[in-house]
């Protein structure tokens, strides 16, 4: 949801955080959940705590 109000492609979250799309690709898909490291860059990117 953060990635399509931001108007982000998954490629574009991908190469911030510094991993593969196909990766942030299953995060999205709940296939795979982020390690902890991955969490806080997300979070910080999109401007929202962690625990939210």
């Amino acid at each position: 949801m953060l990635r399509s109000l931001a108007g982000k492609t998954q490629e574009d979250i991908a190469e911030v955080i510094g991993i593969s799309r196909q990766a942030y690709a299953k995060w999205e898909r709940g296939e795979t959940i982020p390690d902890i490291e991955k969490c806080g860059r997300l979070a910080e990117f999109y401007g929202v705590t962690m625990d939210s």
